[in-house]
């Protein structure tokens, strides 16, 4: 159950079911967020001085009778679906990067038809680039990185920033102090005559989206239309809110969640 006194923000990637034809899971899905309890509203108070998203490589939730067990985790790895949680974490050095740490969350060895992981760039740090044909989204979720693509253009991505790279289209980022970001990886499926371009912004640049018979906020960051095989969702839900679908369907998710807690069913566990 997501219990918080402050609103759950989750950053969702959601694949077009037009390219796909396998699934990562056929069971529900579902979302709560519930108002605080008194615990929960002191430590909310307490983590109130934190960065932007620190929860994302913090582990938050571990009992207090079990945070000092050795071995303890909250992950879990079914054929269905994964649950990976911070402290399960398993850093290295990211290949074709320099001075970068990787932790992968989603494998195509897992099922899927993505590449999900967290890469920790440390000072004087840069990304390599994806294989052939491999698209390529950032999320940045701390500190703040320089993307420049092939003609020179420079972008300064700070956190909420994010970036889409097409496939094969040349491009670099580099960071000076540390940066963590969240990418996305994935062998485009092209159209014939459609082509994607490189895209640069933020969250709070896109606008707020009907969600018919929902309770949530919905920003989209990439473009719905044809060339874009898949899309990025930022969904917030305020204390009592909820995904009222129950998905049942073979497209595919890769979640992260920024910011709060709650209750989330995958398969028949919560």
């Amino acid at each position: 159950m997501l219990t918080s006194s402050l609103p759950s923000l989750l950053l969702l990637l959601s694949l077009s079911s037009n390219f796909l034809n396998v699934a990562l899971s056929d069971d529900g899905g579902g979302l709560f967020c519930s108002a605080p309890s008194v615990f929960e509203t002191e430590t909310a108070a307490s983590s109130s001085s934190k960065p932007l998203y620190w929860k994302v490589t913090n582990p938050t939730l571990s009992p207090s009778h079990l945070q000092d067990l050795p071995g303890f985790t909250r992950s879990v790895y079914k054929g269905d679906h994964a649950l990976i949680t911070p402290e399960s974490h398993v850093f290295s050095p990211l290949p074709g990067w320099t001075n970068t740490l990787g932790a992968y969350l989603i494998t195509p060895a897992m099922g899927s038809h993505f590449v999900m992981y967290l890469a920790k760039m440390q000072e004087n740090s840069k990304s390599g680039l994806p294989p052939n044909d491999v698209e390529r989204f950032l999320f940045v979720v701390q500190g703040s990185a320089t993307l420049t693509n092939a003609s020179g253009a420079h972008h300064q991505l700070m956190v909420d920033s994010y970036a889409y790279l097409a496939p094969n289209s040349k491009h670099s980022l580099e960071c000076d102090a540390s940066a963590t970001l969240v990418v996305f990886e994935r062998r485009y499926s092209p159209l014939e005559n459609h082509f994607t371009k490189q895209i640069v912004g933020s969250t709070d640049q896109q606008p707020l989206l009907e969600t018919p018979g929902e309770v949530f906020e919905l920003r989209k960051l990439l473009p719905p239309s044809l060339p874009y095989d898949f899309n990025i969702h930022i969904m917030d839900f305020q204390p009592g809110e909820f995904l009222n679908v129950k998905e049942v369907h073979y497209n595919q998710h890769g979640l992260l969640l920024l910011e709060g807690q709650g209750i989330y069913r995958l398969g028949d566990s919560w």
